[in-house]
C-alpha cells in the first residue's frame, strides 16, 4: 500500500479516506466477534463465562500458618508470603511447613 500524505488531502479525501478505515475495521471487528463466539462455544475446556469474579473472592479464610515468635500473627497462605515468615526463615533451616497450625 502506498503512503498517504494526509497533511496534502481536502476535506473531501479525508473523508473518503475515513469511511475506507471505517469499512475495514468493520470487517476486522466482525471477523474477531467471530472467533471469540467460536471460543465460548467450546467453554467446556475448564473456562468459566461469566463477569470473571471467583466465587470465593473477599472470603475469609481460616488460617494455615503461625509465626512462631508471635503468634498473633497468621497467614492463610493466600497471596505473597508474608514478612514475617520471611524474616523468620531467613538465615536458618525453617521452612514454611515447619509454621503450620496443627
Amino acid at each position: 500500500m502506498a503512503k498517504i500524505n494526509i497533511a496534502a488531502l481536502d476535506v473531501e479525501s479525508l473523508l473518503e479516506l475515513r469511511s475506507r478505515i471505517d469499512a475495514k475495521l468493520g470487517e476486522h471487528k466482525q471477523t474477531l466477534q467471530k472467533q471469540l463466539e467460536r471460543l465460548d462455544v467450546s467453554a467446556g475446556d475448564g473456562r468459566r463465562k461469566g463477569n470473571g469474579v471467583r466465587a470465593t473472592k473477599g472470603r475469609k479464610v481460616a488460617a494455615k500458618y503461625r509465626s512462631r515468635k508471635d503468634p498473633k500473627l497468621t497467614w492463610a497462605g493466600r497471596g505473597a508470603t508474608p514478612t514475617w515468615m520471611r524474616e523468620e526463615m531467613k538465615g536458618t533451616k525453617l521452612k514454611k511447613e515447619n509454621f503450620l497450625i496443627k
